[in-house]
C-alpha cells in the first residue's frame, strides 16, 4: 500500500510506514491520518507482519504534529470518524497489538511526538528536539502527551507541556524517552535492526508481553487480571511448545501465532 504523503511497504516481518511530506515537516492532514490508520489495521491482521517502523521522510522533522492550516480548515481533529481513525488513535495510545518501533530522524513535536510517544522503542536523530507547543497555539496536547508524566518526572512532564519549549535528543536519552541517539543517516538502519530483532520472537508472546508492560505502568490490579487471562493462551500454545523445542534442539523456532 502506499500514497504519495504516507509510504507503505513490506521488508520481510516489518512494515515500514513513512510520513511522506518533507516540505510540511511530515505534519499530519486527515488523509494521511487515515492511511497510517489502515497501515496499523494491515499489521495486525497480516499474521506475517511481526513489527512496524513508523519514520519520516528527510532530516529535518519526523514529524511537526498537526497540520495548523488543515485544522483551520475544517476544525476537525485527528483522530475522530472511521476505523481507520480507531487504529489511528490506538497507535496514540500504545495500544496496537504489533510492536512498533519510532524512527525519529528529526525533530518530533505536538501530535508529531505524541505519535512517537505511542511507538515501543524509539531512535532518535542526535539532530532531533521533542516538544509539545500545545500551550502556544490555544491547544493542550490531547493524545499521549497527557500521559507524559507516567514516562517521565512529572516536574518534566509538566515544564514541558506548560511551557510548550521543546528539549534535545541527549536530554530525551536522559530522561528515558528515547531507547538510542545515533546519527541522523543512521536512524533508520538502527531503528529496524531493533525491528528484526523483535520480529524474530514469538508473535503471541510479544502481542501479551507489549500489553502486560504497558497496562502494568497504570493499573497492576487490572494487569494481574490480565496475566490470569493470557497465561493458559499463551503457556498453552503451539509456539510455547515450539520455543522450547527449538531450545532444546539448539535451533531457530519457527513461529505459527498459535
Amino acid at each position: 500500500m502506499s500514497d504519495e504523503e504516507v509510504i507503505v511497504e513490506r521488508q520481510g516481518a516489518v512494515l515500514l510506514v513513512r510520513l511522506n511530506r518533507p516540505d510540511a515537516m511530515n505534519a499530519l492532514n486527515m488523509g494521511m491520518k487515515e492511511c497510517i490508520g489502515a497501515a496499523m489495521m494491515e499489521a495486525e491482521n497480516d499474521p506475517r507482519i511481526r513489527t512496524v517502523v513508523l519514520t519520516g521522510t528527510g532530516d529535518r522533522a519526523f514529524c511537526a504534529g498537526m497540520d495548523l492550516r488543515s485544522f483551520a480548515t475544517n476544525g476537525k481533529e485527528l483522530g475522530q470518524g472511521d476505523d481507520a481513525d480507531a487504529e489511528f488513535l490506538r497507535l496514540l495510545h500504545g495500544t496496537i497489538l504489533v510492536p512498533v518501533v519510532g524512527a525519529a530522524n528529526g525533530t518530533a513535536v505536538a501530535g508529531g511526538f505524541q505519535l512517537l510517544l505511542g511507538c515501543d522503542i524509539i531512535v532518535a536523530s542526535s539532530q532531533a528536539q521533542f516538544g509539545l507547543p500545545e500551550t502556544k497555539r490555544g491547544l493542550f496536547p490531547a493524545g499521549s502527551g497527557m500521559f507524559l508524566g507516567t514516562r517521565i518526572p512529572l516536574s518534566v512532564a509538566l515544564e514541558m507541556t506548560l511551557t510548550g519549549d521543546s528539549i534535545d535528543a541527549n536530554r530525551a536519552y536522559g530522561l528515558g524517552l528515547v531507547n538510542a541517539v545515533v546519527e541522523p543517516d543512521q536512524v533508520l538502519a538502527t531503528a529496524m535492526a531493533y525491528a528484526q530483532r523483535i520480529a524474530a520472537n514469538s508473535p503471541l508472546g510479544l502481542a501479551a508481553t507489549k500489553e502486560l508492560v504497558r497496562l502494568g505502568v497504570s493499573d497492576a490490579t487490572r494487569t494481574a487480571e490480565r496475566m490470569r487471562e493470557l497465561r493458559p493462551i499463551v503457556y498453552g500454545s503451539e509456539d510455547a511448545r515450539e520455543g522450547a523445542a527449538a531450545f532444546v534442539e539448539k535451533r531457530q523456532p519457527l513461529w505459527r501465532g498459535r
